[in-house]
């Protein structure tokens, strides 16, 4: 089933269940923070990243992200402006905010391949957060030689203050601490990422989240999830949807937002930007 063509009656709907759920399971992906003006390209980019530009042709600061450095001075000066403006600056328009006072007041849980800490930033619990896919403020051993992650904000902050014609002094390249190896980002892309001890605890969470509402009036809403990784937050939701007919399902998405004929009475789709939405159904109490 596609998306509802009536919006008004869709978002009067929307709050009617999360008047109702006896609690919220938010799945949020990259569409969210988009909504949010975390664009990776065009004026943000560009802005930001002129000489990259120049030198390389880059189209785009994600794909620039996975371009081989010849050095590791380079390498942290690209990576330390990435790093500061999608992880230690705000969102330039108030989405979270406006998610935040939609289910500040409600029995919540929030999952998520976001990696830009735009969730504790606007005031939602910490313990009520799994990060599925890292964090860009955390680095771990490339190798990596053991599973803990660090901090990287002072050093961050440092990159970018010093950093000249596209190289940061070599004092502030991160090492592990452990074998000497290079840090790398804490941030899924292959086998080597680290699951470190709050990693897991956040994932006890949401599952013991999930085993105590099992068979109440949950509403799922998923927020921005694409086709990339299906299966962390949209096949998970659909299928807890299918299993528990006191459930509801909920999905705003530019142009992707769609659910299986098996839970179409149980789920409402929108296909509109998200943060239009999400003001909407803040506009009124509920």
């Amino acid at each position: 089933m596609r998306s509802t063509k009536n919006t008004r009656d869709a978002v009067r709907k929307i709050k009617e269940k999360l008047k109702n759920a006896d609690a919220v399971v938010i799945g949020a992906g990259a569409g969210l923070s988009t909504s949010a003006g975390f664009t990776y390209s065009g004026k943000r980019f560009e802005d930001t990243f002129p000489d990259f530009i120049e030198k390389y042709g880059f189209r785009d600061m994600y794909a620039a992200g996975f371009y081989p450095y010849g050095t590791l001075e380079e390498y942290w000066a690209y990576w330390s402006r990435y790093i500061f403006i999608n992880r230690y600056q705000n969102a330039p328009k108030s989405v979270y905010s406006d998610l935040y006072k939609l289910v500040r007041d409600k029995d919540y849980f929030v999952l998520t391949t976001n990696v830009d800490h735009c969730f504790q930033k606007a005031g939602f619990d910490k313990k009520r957060l799994f990060y599925t896919q890292g964090d860009y403020g955390l680095w771990q051993c490339a190798k990596p030689c053991h599973s803990k992650t660090y901090d990287n904000e002072t050093t961050i902050q440092k990159m970018v203050a010093e950093q000249e014609s596209m190289r940061i002094p070599s004092k502030l390249i991160p090492y592990c601490p452990v074998c000497g190896a290079p840090m790398a980002m804490n941030l899924r892309a292959d086998n080597t990422f680290v699951e470190d001890s709050g990693w897991h605890i956040a994932a006890d969470r949401y599952q013991d989240f999930i085993r105590r509402h099992e068979g109440m009036k949950i509403l799922y809403l998923e927020l921005g999830v694409g086709g990339n990784t299906p299966g962390i937050i949209k096949y998970p939701f659909w299928q807890m949807t299918y299993s528990n007919p006191n459930a509801a399902y909920i999905c705003i998405n530019l142009s992707e937002a769609y659910v299986p004929a098996e839970i179409r009475k149980q789920s409402i789709c929108i296909d509109n930007d998200i943060g239009d939405i999400l003001q909407q159904l803040t506009a009124h109490a509920l």
